[in-house]
C-alpha cells in the first residue's frame, strides 16, 4: 500500500495503532481492498513520494473492505459526488501498525534485486496506491528491511 508520507507517514500509523486507508479512487485498487484483502494479510508500507520511495514498514489489515465514507463528505478532498451511500462506489481497510523496518528499502534496491522479479511495484507504468505482493516477493522484501 502506496501513501505519501507528507499525508500519512509510517511514523503517523505507528503513532495512531491503526486507520482506515481512504481515498482510494481508482476501482482495481478499490476491487482489490474490497475483495481480496483480508483479516490478518500483512501489507508493505510503500512511502511513494518520497526521496527516494521505498518500502518503510509493515502493516496487518485489521478490518475488511467497507465503504469509504470520505466519498459523501462534502468537506473532504476525497469527496466523489457520484456515489452514495445506498450504492458505494468506494471501499476502504482498516490497517494496524506492525513494524518499521530495521532499514528502509529503497525502489533502486527493489529494482536491483532479481528474486523480485515479476513484482507488480516494478512493473513499468504502476501506478495503482495499492498491489498485491505474493508470498516469495513479501518474504524477500522484509529480508532486505532486516525483519527476516
Amino acid at each position: 500500500m502506496k501513501s505519501e508520507p507528507d499525508v500519512f507517514s509510517i511514523d503517523d500509523l505507528e503513532r495512531d495503532g491503526e486507520t482506515h486507508w481512504d481515498g482510494v479512487r481508482n476501482y482495481q485498487a478499490r476491487s482489490m481492498m474490497r475483495d481480496d484483502m483480508k483479516v490478518g494479510d500483512r501489507v508493505l508500507f510503500y512511502p511513494s513520494n518520497a526521496t527516494p520511495p521505498g518500502v518503510a514498514g509493515v502493516a496487518t489489515v485489521c478490518k475488511e473492505g467497507y465503504p469509504d465514507f470520505t466519498a459523501w463528505d462534502p468537506e473532504d478532498k476525497h469527496f466523489d459526488p457520484k456515489t452514495d451511500p445506498e450504492n458505494p462506489r468506494w471501499m476502504m481497510v482498516d490497517v494496524a501498525f506492525e513494524a518499521k523496518l530495521p532499514r528502509f528499502v529503497p525502489l533502486e534496491a527493489l529494482r536491483g534485486n532479481p528474486a523480485l522479479e515479476g513484482m507488480a511495484l516494478l512493473r513499468r507504468g504502476q501506478r495503482l496506491s495499492v498491489q498485491p505482493v505474493s508470498r516469495e516477493h513479501f518474504e524477500e522484501v522484509l529480508r532486505m528491511g532486516g525483519l527476516a
